[in-house]
C-alpha cells in the first residue's frame, strides 16, 4: 500500500447538498478544533480527497447522483484510513442496519446533536489514526522483510513453525551452528527482542495462514 502521503493531517469531510446543513456543519466542527473540508456532492468529494487522507468522512445519504451509501463503497476503493458517518433525516431501522453492515462508524440522524456529533467524529478519527498507524508498522516490516537473504527467510520459517535450531538444521540441510547464525541476524534485521515477538512479525508479513504456528 502507497504511504506516500501517510503523514496528512486528520480531516473532517463533510458531504451533504444542503448548503445550510454544510455550513452548520462546518462551524460547529472548527469551533472543536477540528480540520474541515465541505462539498456539496459525491463526485467533487472523491475527485478532491487524497488516496492516504485520514480522519472522518460526514456523508449524508440522500444526495442527487450518487447517494451515501453508493460513496461509501466507491471511498473504501479509494481511500483505506478514512470511515464513515451517515447523516439521514430520514433514519430507519433497515437503513442503520444497512449503513453499519457496509463499515460505517456510526448513523447520526439529522438535526444533529452537537455532543452527539463531536463524539462520533471524535471516535471515528481515533480509528482512522490507528488504522494508518498499524499499516505503518506492517509496512516497515515488510520493508525489513525484504532485506533478509532467501537463507535467512528459510530460517525465519522454521523460527514460526516453532521448530528449535536442531530441527531447523535437519530441515534446511545445514549445520546447527549455522543456523544460530542466521538466527541471530534474523532478529537484528526484523528488530526483535525475543522469539515470541519475531513470530508475530511473521505473521503481519506472512498471514497467520502461511505461519503454521504452533
Amino acid at each position: 500500500m502507497d504511504l506516500s502521503d501517510a503523514a496528512l493531517p486528520a480531516t473532517v469531510y463533510v458531504v451533504d447538498d444542503d448548503l445550510s446543513m454544510r455550513r452548520a456543519l462546518t462551524r460547529r466542527l472548527e469551533a472543536e478544533g477540528f480540520g474541515v473540508r465541505a462539498f456539496a456532492d459525491s463526485e467533487s468529494f472523491l475527485a478532491a480527497v487524497p488516496p492516504g487522507a485520514v480522519g472522518c468522512a460526514l456523508l449524508d445519504v440522500r444526495m442527487p447522483g450518487m447517494n451515501g451509501f453508493e460513496l461509501q463503497a466507491a471511498l473504501a476503493a479509494k481511500c483505506a484510513y478514512l470511515p464513515v458517518v451517515f447523516l439521514t433525516a430520514f433514519a430507519d431501522v433497515p437503513s442503520t442496519v444497512r449503513a453499519m453492515k457496509s463499515g460505517a462508524n456510526d448513523v447520526l440522524t439529522k438535526p444533529v446533536r452537537g455532543p452527539h456529533l463531536i463524539e462520533a467524529v471524535s471516535s471515528t478519527i481515533g480509528a482512522s489514526l490507528l488504522k494508518r498507524s498499524d499499516e505503518q508498522a506492517r509496512e516497515q516490516l515488510r520493508l525489513r522483510y525484504a532485506r533478509l537473504t532467501p537463507r535467512q527467510r528459510q530460517v525465519f520459517d522454521c523460527v514460526a513453525k516453532g521448530q528449535l535450531n536442531k530441527q531447523a538444521a535437519h530441515e534446511l540441510g545445514i549445520a546447527e551452528r549455522t543456523v544460530k547464525a542466521h538466527r541471530a541476524q534474523l532478529m537484528k534485521k526484523m528488530r526483535a527482542a525475543t522469539v515470541a515477538e519475531l513470530a508475530a512479525m511473521y505473521v503481519s508479513v506472512k498471514g497467520r495462514a502461511a505461519a503454521h504456528l504452533r
